[in-house]
């Protein structure tokens, strides 16, 4: 019993961790620029399928590939802001939400038809020479890839922390998100940080993506489930706290795994919407929430 229960418990922890990291760029790109991406799941698709393709055409280890995709989904985040998003900025708060959903919706009808296109509607994913290895901890099994997901999910995290406390860039991005008016007054070029939060996102993005392709499967229709995802992490957390946006994405999967459990795994789906709406209803700003980004 009491190793079911571990077990459950870990393996929800581990799921969790990806679906915090799914959401931190989400998270950041609405923190900063108040656009609500709904193309981001796309995103974590592109970047499991360059860490599909590093793998199969060149033998790269998906975790050392991260060094290939992170710049790759960074170039595209800074092409999509420039072509698409750029324009979005210029509205005040609530137009800029409303005209970012839409360009987020055909950006992602686009990106599904490329990928359709380019790699078929096949599922693909990666197995490595360990993809089936484990550790044991009391009786409580810990498959290694899962594992190596939470140690870079934690490392993403502990990285844009310090990067938005210590650096110039990242202590521009909070000021900007708490009050961009004021944060142009100082001599911060709102434009280069949009763009630069922008391309940071969909990095963060592909970091998730090579870690879905390893622990689950990339399609071209897999984007939305993660979007959908990552809001609801969103929105347990709330914004202004990075560490938060992991918490919550662990919280939704020990409760996912829970419900399995207890209930089935056909209700598994229904837990995340139900914290959805309880947090929605009860507290707004979210479990985390405050007041930078």
């Amino acid at each position: 019993m009491f190793e079911t229960v571990g077990q459950n418990i870990v393996s929800g922890v581990l799921v969790g961790a990806l679906y915090g990291l799914a959401a931190l760029g989400l998270s950041l790109v609405f923190g900063v620029l108040k656009v609500l991406n709904i193309a981001h799941g796309e995103l974590i698709m592109l970047g499991g399928y360059a860490a599909f393709w590093i793998f199969n055409l060149y033998g790269i280890d998906p975790f050392f590939g991260l060094l290939l995709v992170i710049p790759m989904l960074f170039m595209v985040g800074w092409v999509l802001h420039k072509g698409l998003f750029s324009a979005v900025v210029k509205f005040d708060e609530e137009e800029r939400i409303k005209n970012s959903m839409l360009i987020g919706f055909g950006l992602t009808l686009i990106l599904q038809s490329v990928a359709i296109q380019l790699w078929t509607a096949d599922e693909r994913s990666i197995t490595t020479a360990y993809a089936t290895a484990s550790l044991e901890l009391a009786g409580i099994r810990l498959p290694v890839v899962r594992l190596a997901g939470l140690i870079i999910a934690l490392l993403a995290v502990i990285g844009l922390e310090l990067f938005m406390n210590r650096t110039y860039w990242g202590k521009a991005m909070r000021a900007t998100a708490e009050n961009w008016e004021t944060a142009s007054l100082t001599g911060i070029n709102i434009q280069k940080i949009y763009l630069m939060t922008f391309a940071l996102s969909a990095a963060l993005a592909g970091v998730a993506g090579t870690l879905v392709s390893v622990s689950f499967s990339v399609n071209p229709a897999i984007g939305l489930s993660w979007t959908l995802k990552a809001l609801i992490v969103v929105v347990l957390a709330g914004l202004g706290s990075i560490p938060g946006t992991l918490l919550a994405g662990v919280l939704l999967g020990v409760g996912e795994s829970a419900s399995a459990y207890l209930v089935g795994g056909a209700y598994r789906e229904l837990v995340g919407l139900f914290l959805f709406l309880i947090i929605l209803s009860i507290r707004p700003q979210g479990l985390f929430g405050g007041g930078r980004a």
